[in-house]
């Protein structure tokens, strides 16, 4: 009698009760279900899910995507070679008004010439750029080339469609012999010589530097021109120093040092959860309302979409220019960046301050200027261009890997 009273046995008896119409029984083998068998096999081979399979699938992924870059660098060259060079004096594939609202500033340098990092993203901006029509009349191509070196083959055929600036033509530099200046410096030099040329060449409200691996992606002009025009109206936003439009999808997760995720990823529970409740409740016939379901689809909810990938569910904001969200930026990146003129005024005095060095490259240098500077600076959702280079200008890459 005092065996059948212990809490193991009265455990025992309540869990014998349960049956397949039990709340928990078929809450948990929905768990299971879910995270042990289908998002497993469902999503085992996305890049940026906590169930992508890495040993099965990273290596052959990053062939293919290789042989495909190659592929469309081939085409990218095929198309510049194909377009017939611009008459007059001033070779330009895209001319704009005598003052453009937006430089797109394309930076580069000779490196891995057979994918034509640059001509598939100077073909894509030009391809859009002519789907965009009179929209996009204020907008303006501007090719800037700091590769030391005569033999950057790719800029030297730009240069017979698009206006170019040539940081090292007809001097003599000694960069290489001058100990004190490193590969991060001259990045930096570089990218402060590029933004400088496109503020004195143009006078523009807005100077898009782009990298010469980072192709945009098709909804990058109504986006843009959504932002600029009707968000960035808004007073937090109107003195930002600049606006990043692309970070590194692997850094997108919620479970990261950002509290904002935070809140948006509570909110996807308190959307799905009662959503989900509601669906159950119908499915199984059960009468009322209960909290404790509710949380429980919360956190199921919560947990799906963390370990499936945030990255993936960001891409319903394409759906509509206004879905895109705007929110402070964080570490990391810069091949896209967006800056206002007066901004891009203020950067480049702030950056002829700092000196860069490994672990502190130009990416870091202006995410520190931030607090240092008391500016403020913002990052897009969804990403507006893809990062096609697995090829570093800072450092040799043997194993080029997506991840």
């Amino acid at each position: 009698m005092i065996a059948s009273t212990t809490p193991a046995a009265m455990l025992l008896r309540r869990f014998r009760r349960l049956s397949w119409g039990s709340t928990v029984v078929q809450l948990f083998v929905l768990t299971v279900v879910t995270f042990g068998l289908l998002a497993p096999l469902a999503c085992h081979r996305l890049l940026h899910s906590y169930f992508y399979l890495r040993h099965w699938h990273l290596n052959q992924m990053s062939q293919d995507f290789l042989q495909q870059s190659l592929k469309e660098g081939e085409a990218a060259l095929h198309y510049f070679e194909e377009l017939p060079p611009a008459n007059g004096s001033v070779p330009i594939i895209w001319q704009a008004a005598p003052r453009p609202w937006l430089v797109i500033t394309i930076i580069t340098v000779d490196r891995q010439p057979g994918f034509h990092y640059v001509l598939q993203v100077v073909s894509q901006f030009h391809r859009l750029l002519r789907q965009c029509g009179p929209p996009c009349e204020g907008h303006q191509l501007f090719l800037c080339n700091v590769e030391r070196s005569v033999s950057h083959f790719d800029a030297k055929l730009l240069s017979k469609y698009v206006p170019v600036a040539n940081r090292y033509e007809g001097t003599e530099d000694d960069y290489g012999d001058d100990p004190s200046t490193n590969s991060f410096e001259k990045e930096k030099q570089d990218y402060v010589y590029c933004l400088e040329s496109s503020l004195q060449t143009y006078n523009p409200d807005y100077v898009l530097m782009v990298e010469d691996d980072a192709v945009p992606e098709e909804q990058i002009f109504p986006v843009l021109e959504h932002l600029l025009r009707d968000r960035f109206s808004e007073s937090h936003l109107r003195d930002a120093l600049y606006l990043k439009l692309y970070h590194p999808e692997r850094l997108q997760r919620y479970i990261n040092p950002e509290p904002m995720r935070i809140l948006e990823w509570v909110g996807v529970g308190m959307l799905l959860g009662p959503l989900l409740t509601w669906l159950y409740m119908r499915l199984t016939s059960r009468p009322g309302f209960s909290w404790s379901v509710m949380l429980f689809f919360s956190l199921y909810s919560m947990g799906l979409v963390e370990l499936v990938g945030r990255h993936y569910f960001l891409e319903l904001r394409r759906l509509s220019p206004s879905l895109y969200s705007v929110v402070p930026a964080s570490h990391c990146c810069t091949p896209a960046m967006l800056f206002p003129a007066p901004a891009a005024r203020r950067t480049l005095t702030y950056l002829s301050q700092v000196y860069c060095h490994k672990g502190f490259g130009k990416d870091t240098a202006l995410y520190s200027l931030l607090k240092a500077k008391g500016e403020r600076a913002y990052v897009v959702e969804p990403n507006l261009v893809k990062h096609i280079g697995l090829f570093s200008s800072l450092r040799y890459n043997f194993h080029p890997s997506l991840l």
